[in-house]
């Protein structure tokens, strides 16, 4: 099942979108605004992603660049009551894959939503099954590593990690967002921490030559997984 975060700001839009959506056979994540909408997406998996662009505490454009910080490749749907061609150039340039100005009709947003979902080469659904980080098997749902010595199980945030460099991999992983993403906020003790994760991540991984968490200066991480 498709699971879709919805940020609106308008309470009963907000139910009235996630009523006919969970109809359509989506299970729908409703937020009021973009700081719960973004908690949310750091704590359950996602497939897709619908914001409203005015909202308070963070609005739908800064949400979909703290996620795309992320992750580069869930699709970001846009619902505002914005018309204007600069808005919707700023919505297209975060890397939105479609734009919708209320008032609209459900029956659109649906077959917008499933158009989008098509286009998705790479099917997020398939998330939490076993992957694979160069040799080494790699189950996130469980937190599970499959060395050759044995299952190596992975804490929570060192879990967290290795999702997000696996998901972004061979792309730079920004530090700061990471660190919002999975510590709540990016001071310089939590970066510490988060140096100290990568460091056991390196260690734990490096059975595998082919596999390096390289350091992007002033940037953040890149996973190299060499063929």
């Amino acid at each position: 099942m498709t699971h879709i975060l919805l940020a609106e700001d308008d309470i009963n839009l907000g139910q009235l979108l996630q009523t006919y959506l969970k109809t359509k056979g989506f299970e729908v994540s409703l937020a009021q605004n973009g700081k719960i909408a973004f908690e949310k997406f750091n704590k359950e998996q996602f497939d897709f992603c619908s914001f409203d662009v005015m909202m308070p505490e963070m609005d739908g454009f800064t949400l979909a660049k703290e996620i795309r910080e992320i992750d580069k490749k869930i699709p970001i749907l846009f619902l505002t009551a914005k018309s204007m061609k600069e808005n919707k150039l700023e919505g297209f340039s975060i890397g939105a894959d479609d734009y919708m100005t209320k008032p609209f009709q459900m029956e659109e947003l649906l077959a917008r939503i499933n158009a989008i979902l098509r286009r998705v080469v790479d099917n997020t659904n398939d998330k939490n099954k076993e992957l694979s980080v160069g040799i080494i098997k790699y189950e996130p749902e469980f937190r599970i590593l499959h060395l050759k010595d044995g299952e190596k199980k992975l804490t929570t945030k060192e879990n967290q990690l290795l999702q997000l460099l696996v998901k972004n991999k061979n792309e730079i992983l920004d530090r700061n967002a990471t660190l919002r993403a999975i510590w709540g906020d990016d001071n310089y003790f939590n970066g510490r921490s988060m140096d100290v994760y990568i460091a056991k991540l390196r260690k734990t991984l490096k059975e595998d030559p082919s596999i390096e968490i390289m350091n992007v200066h002033g940037k953040g991480f890149k996973l190299i997984v060499k063929d």
